[in-house]
């Protein structure tokens, strides 16, 4: 069969490039394989993982992290370290929010989430986790692939070349952003870094085409775009072509990975459009996941309807067997994202009701499925916030309702598979720092990699002389207190 005019191999070599980083299969045919699985696997439940990113920092006094010291003195000065080294005299700034425990496990909860607080004994809130940096850019680099530098794989894509995809025709391992944008450092979030790009995730718009140049174009004449058996055929023809190539020469992978790659496009042209069609789900469905709420008055909130989309979408990629999912909340700078330095309660005003009802309905949903059994749900940012105010003249900043960044004690709770429900590790009496059963995120990630059954210290990858692991080359080890 010959080509149409107005379909070149560039233009199709460079549509399938852009869809590199969807294919497991591709990468497998490439020769870049996972480790032996028995030297790898331990016994889980946990098949797939829904990382719920926060991204700017939720403040964990006003959500879970409950202190009364830090309300009795509001007011009060304390020595605080602002940055790294860096100490100043500041003014602590008490919480405004009302706190409750709740349920069998008695864990503490703000009033700025009412709904997602009826279901506390599911969540596993780990209150003393602590990370490197004090900065946006390199903290969620860090929370993602476990380094502060670019260049290294994400989570989403160690667990896809540890495990490999439950499904042909999707990709293992989606994105979705905020429709105020995306987190700081972009694509390197979800990057295979010196891994194949197989590997790396693909970001799915959440209305419209999940991903563009799925479908051939329209010819400049105004013809339609080539049929499905069109395309059935033009990807036989390369794939003879690719195939006699390759014969000749022994050891020349790529085009068994671009082979691979246009598969999944291919399948994707039909596959991920019906993932994203909700007109199957019902009203009740639709109701849970607060896709019928209002839009709220406030300028820079988009309401609960946008992320309830977005996680109904992401369970219905979970059903379908896409390995994992992470949804980034909060786009854009300063209060568009959790990121509090002008204010912590109008940022709460902003955020927590856009989260609510979608997170509630969302384990509402996958439990009453029975997914939650076999589904790890990850929430929380890059890091914490500041006990105090926030200092005149930062970021050219002064308000004393502000919070600053805090990588020294933060918040972030896990749900679903092998997940043991309870409050676990502990700051200051401020806040401020973890002091009691300190876990680095590095031991988040081995948990992590634990619950999917992965050995952290076995999943490895050679690159630049080095056995290279998403804990990196410091001691990690799972946190044994979050495991049922």
């Amino acid at each position: 069969m010959i080509p149409p005019s107005n379909f070149t191999r560039r233009a199709f070599l460079e549509a399938g490039a852009a869809l590199a980083g969807t294919s497991l299969l591709a990468a497998l045919r490439a020769g870049a394989r996972p480790q032996d699985a028995a030297a790898l696997h331990k016994p889980a439940k946990a098949k797939h993982v829904l990382f719920l990113f926060m991204f700017g920092g939720p403040s964990q006094m006003d959500l879970f992290d409950y202190k009364p010291e830090l309300q009795r003195r509001d007011g009060q000065t304390v020595d605080l370290e602002r940055r790294r080294g860096e100490m100043r005299q500041s003014v602590i700034l008490g919480s405004k929010r009302t706190f409750k425990r709740y349920g069998e496990t008695g864990q503490w909860c703000s009033d700025a989430l009412p709904t997602l607080a009826r279901h506390m004994d599911k969540l596993a809130v780990i209150k003393s986790l602590y990370a490197d940096t004090f900065a946006h850019g390199s903290a969620v680099l860090q929370m993602n692939s476990g380094q502060i530098f670019q260049g290294h794989p994400s989570m989403g894509s160690w667990i896809n070349f540890g495990l490999g995809s439950e499904c042909r025709d999707l990709p293992g391992y989606v994105v979705m952003h905020d429709p105020r944008g995306g987190p700081i450092s972009g694509a390197a979030n979800w990057t295979s870094g010196y891994m194949p790009a197989a590997y790396q995730g693909t970001l799915f718009r959440s209305a419209g085409d999940p991903v563009l140049n799925l479908t051939a174009a329209p010819s400049h004449r105004g013809r339609s775009g080539l049929s499905r058996a069109a395309e059935r055929k033009q990807l036989d023809l390369l794939r003879g072509l690719n195939a006699e190539h390759e014969a000749a020469r022994p050891g020349y992978s790529e085009l068994a990975a671009r082979d691979a790659t246009y598969e999944l496009a291919y399948e994707m042209g039909a596959s991920a459009p019906e993932a994203l069609d909700l007109s199957s789900e019902d009203e009740a469905t639709r109701d849970l996941y607060a896709l019928n709420d209002p839009k709220p008055a406030h300028r820079l909130a988009v309401g609960p309807a946008h992320f309830g989309r977005q996680c109904l979408i992401a369970r219905r990629l979970i059903e379908r067997g896409v390995r994992f999912v992470q949804i980034y909340h909060g786009g854009g700078h300063q209060q568009q994202t959790w990121d509090a330095h002008h204010g912590v309660e109008e940022n709460l005003a902003i955020h927590c009701p856009e989260i609510d009802r979608p997170i509630a309905g969302l384990l509402t949903d996958l439990e009453r499925r029975g997914l939650l059994e076999e589904t790890l749900v990850i929430w929380g940012g890059e890091f914490g916030r500041q006990p105090v105010q926030q200092l005149a003249g930062e970021f050219q900043i002064a308000n004393p309702d502000g919070r600053d960044h805090n990588p020294k004690g933060f918040t972030m709770w896990l749900a679903g598979a092998g997940v043991k429900p309870g409050s676990y590790g502990a700051t200051d009496e401020l806040g401020a720092e973890a002091v009691e059963k300190r876990r680095h995120i590095r031991d988040l990630h081995a948990t992590v990699l634990h619950l999917m059954g992965l050995d952290h210290e076995r999943l490895t990858y050679a690159y630049g002389g080095l056995d290279r692991k998403l804990t990196g080359v410091i001691e990690a080890k799972p946190i044994d207190g979050v495991l049922a």
